[in-house]
């Protein structure tokens, strides 16, 4: 093994990605794709996009590992009531897995990230095709 890739396993995945200015980059680039999605924009009229990109951003600070706590509410509490369906959050997903490819995330961070989409998935999806 290589000093950088001593070095690459020692940093959390937060510090390999850039840290909070490269996930605010990514966050904001989601928001946007989201908004620009006819399926997705409809769930976002009433939101104050600002605060929800400010608490994705601690969300995503928080599960990379980094010295950000989130301070949003559960994922399903914030979520209830808004009739997500697993097309809509497969969607959402898809942007920001694109974001994030797009960023050169690496795959290994990628997969872990993946795995805790499909993880909070039922936590999200509350309406069936």
């Amino acid at each position: 093994m290589t000093d950088v890739d001593t070095v690459q396993d020692e940093q959390s995945p937060y510090a390999r990605v850039g840290g909070g200015a490269a996930v605010r980059v990514v966050v904001d680039r989601f928001y946007e794709r989201v908004m620009a999605d006819p399926t997705l924009a409809p769930y976002f009229t009433d939101s104050d996009l600002t605060n929800l990109k400010r608490h994705q951003v601690q969300l995503i600070s928080h599960l990379l590992g980094g010295p950000v706590s989130y301070e949003g509410r559960e994922l399903r509490d914030a979520h209830a009531g808004l009739d997500i369906t697993p097309e809509a959050y497969g969607r959402v997903v898809e942007h920001l897995v694109g974001v994030l490819v797009e960023a050169g995330v690496p795959d290994d961070i990628l997969a872990s990230l993946g795995e805790t989409l499909t993880a909070v998935q039922p936590d999200i999806v509350s309406q069936q095709s």
